[in-house]
């Protein structure tokens, strides 16, 4: 995306938010003087979205990002929900819905990961060990194209305050998968097939169905844009061949989030850290359903690398940021906030003889925030992240990061 289009969009964007800041004031205004937030009032923030990617190109479609009450805001978190519709110029079509809900008094947390992808991407080998050339050519560069449904759903009970505990299914089906570069009649094989008949999957098709036991620790004060509190979650799924996996195989997820307060005046300057990892504990994983970056719920991490950029059977994912507010308006302080980040991914593979830790990435970059939603704190994220190796991407988004 040149800069010219860049500039476009952003002051289209800043107009449309200033708009939504003024009318969203005026609400607050008239509900500040009568009862506060409203319990099962949808609070809704849609946007246009339009942004570049490297795993796809141009992007363009629809999103919204919306936050509801379930009970008494003063013992109930505000649920919340992405919901995207995308197109782009890879010929990538894309529906995701990934909801956040609590009940009443917190008693439920139900988590949602829907996905339906007519899609293509590149893949890259496994293990993080992978680099660019100085020119910014990335080596080993596989180009794919799959289908793809995800439907995972998880319930969590609260067995005492912030302490969930709960169980989740999840189900993936690849299929119509085209390794364009596979050519066996020439011996040029990919990682992907290789990887597929060394561990006996079908390579243009496989499942992954199985069922997690999972506990959280959540005491954020705002799922979408936290200012204080932590994160803790841990999952142990479990997918058997009699629930419709391919393979038996076992995985585990952990999870780590935190907010540090740097201002006394200003709870939106903070210091956040988020960190995650996730083994293949036992068995055989299908290829493009192994651990890789990018393909954590929100589809969050590893800003300025493709999603998927780095995949094997065991991964580490650690990111900082600096959030805070720019009050570039004296008649809107809380319009305008800047983010500074930094991430850094390592990734296994036993079938290139990669340990964890052996070789490990890291980027950085900066962003640019407009307050869509003070009441919900949803924010326009515009981020620009680069690596050490020179690969860089430019991202617009709806919710912070993490």
């Amino acid at each position: 995306m040149n800069k010219i289009s860049i500039y476009t969009i952003l002051l289209l964007l800043c107009s449309f938010s200033v708009n939504a800041f003024d009318h969203q004031e005026e609400k607050e205004e008239i509900e500040a003087h009568t009862s506060g937030p409203k319990v099962g009032k949808l609070y809704l923030s849609p946007i246009p979205v339009i942004a570049s990617n490297p795993a796809f190109g141009f992007v363009y479609g629809v999103a919204a990002s919306g936050g509801m009450f379930m009970g008494d805001p003063n013992s109930t978190r505000i649920s919340s929900a992405l919901l995207t519709v995308t197109n782009t110029t890879n010929n990538q079509l894309m529906f995701t819905f990934k909801p956040i809900v609590y009940t009443a008094n917190d008693t439920w947390n139900l988590m949602g990961d829907y996905r339906l992808l007519f899609s293509s991407q590149n893949t890259y080998g496994l293990g993080s060990d992978k680099v660019v050339t100085p020119t910014g050519n990335l080596l080993g560069e596989q180009p794919m194209e799959f289908d793809m449904i995800r439907l995972y759903q998880t319930a969590l009970r609260k067995v005492k305050t912030n302490l969930y505990v709960g169980v989740g299914y999840h189900l993936d089906i690849l299929s119509n998968i085209n390794d364009e570069l596979l050519d066996l009649d020439n011996e040029i094989y990919t990682d992907h097939y290789r990887y597929s008949i060394d561990k006996g999957f079908d390579p243009e098709e496989y499942n992954l169905s199985g069922f997690s036991t999972n506990i959280i620790y959540d005491s954020r004060d705002n799922v979408a844009n936290p200012y204080h509190g932590r994160y803790a979650y841990a999952s142990f799924k479990y997918n058997p061949t009699w629930l419709g996996s391919t393979k038996n195989s076992s995985s585990l997820w952990l999870e780590y989030r935190d907010y540090f307060s740097v201002s006394k005046n200003r709870e939106r300057d903070l210091i956040a850290i988020w960190s995650y990892a996730n083994f293949v504990t036992s068995g055989d994983v299908p290829y493009m359903l192994l651990p890789a970056l990018g393909w954590d719920q929100m589809g969050r991490s590893g800003r300025a690398f493709p999603q998927g950029r780095f995949r094997g059977e065991n991964i580490f994912y650690f990111e900082g940021e600096y959030r805070f507010g720019l009050p570039l308006l004296n008649s809107k302080p809380d319009l305008f906030g800047g983010v500074l980040f930094a991430n850094a991914t390592t990734v296994s593979s036993e079938m290139d003889q990669v340990k964890l830790f052996d070789a490990i990435q890291v980027a950085a970059g900066a962003g640019l925030r407009i307050m869509l939603n003070k009441k919900t704190r949803t924010n326009i994220s515009l981020d620009y992240g680069m690596s050490l190796n020179g690969e860089s991407a430019f991202y617009i988004g709806l919710t912070e990061y993490f």
